[in-house]
């Protein structure tokens, strides 16, 4: 999945306010291998207050409505790519989901929590996948105060809630994915639990996304402060990951990533 910001406050530096931009940068991460396209108008910083839904729908609906036709001068790494790449919408606002419908996504990449029936009712209606993100609290806020005396249990629990929940409005099983939040409303020895104990998580029987690339559990764990410098240890996350059973992540630096699901992929 290749992480596509069409704003320019990304912590790792690598969105523009430029919907061309974004379409073309699209057609280069296929080139690279990626299976998925994740665009988002608004960054998950939370030193950074919120746009407005109008805003943000300004800035993701041009992407949406001109993919296909940009995707006719792709051409995808490999013959077992997915052609043309599923799209995901990477929001949190029901009423940026709802502005979006018609111009259409693949997968909704929900960082909020799924407090309500909300967004998975819109996704039930245009048939799309529903990626279910932990957290706690309301996005676009800090919530380092948040401790766990098991993470994951949380993790489970929680899981099985909004799995109900989503299924419940009509969401089918086979359309969730579930990604365990890494760095939102987490300390460093939670996210690096969660990675050794991903086993638990692939027991619940749903896809498990890993949004591995460039976190600040990798900061701090290698002692480096520039989110642009730690491919090297989002490489070693992708390898973990693979080998404990997770099916997609979640990148900046797609090209690299593909290398190194391929050297996995040889050795298993």
């Amino acid at each position: 999945m290749g992480i596509l910001n069409i704003n320019d406050d990304s912590f790792a530096g690598d969105g523009r306010l430029d919907a061309d931009w974004a379409l073309a940068r699209a057609v280069e991460m296929v080139a690279e291998g990626a299976d998925i396209i994740d665009v988002g108008g608004e960054s998950a910083r939370t030193n950074r207050p919120p746009i407005s839904e109008k805003e943000e729908l300004a800035r993701v609906r041009p992407f949406l409505e001109n993919f296909s036709k940009a995707m006719s001068s792709a051409r995808p790494r490999t013959d077992s790519q997915v052609f043309p790449p599923l799209v995901s919408l990477n929001t949190w606002r029901p009423n940026v989901v709802s502005g979006a419908l018609a111009a259409g996504f693949d997968i909704l990449n929900d960082m909020s929590a799924l407090p309500d029936e909300t967004n998975a009712l819109h996704c039930s209606s245009i048939g799309a996948a529903l990626l279910i993100m932990h957290s706690k609290g309301e996005p676009k806020i800090a919530h380092k105060h948040i401790t766990y005396p098991d993470v994951m249990s949380e993790l489970l629990a929680f899981f099985k809630e909004k799995t109900e929940i989503a299924i419940r409005a009509g969401v089918s099983r086979e359309h969730l994915i579930l990604d365990p939040g890494i760095d939102f409303a987490k300390q460093a020895p939670d996210n690096l639990r969660i990675y050794r104990e991903l086993e638990k998580l692939m027991a619940l029987g749903f896809p498990i996304l890993l949004p591995v690339s460039r976190k600040s559990v990798i900061g701090r764990v290698l002692g480096i402060e520039r989110p642009q410098e730690r491919d090297a240890g989002t490489i070693a996350c992708i390898v973990a990951g693979c080998l404990r059973g997770a099916s997609i992540f979640r990148i900046h630096n797609v090209s690299a990533a593909w290398f190194a699901v391929r050297a996995v992929g040889t050795l298993q």
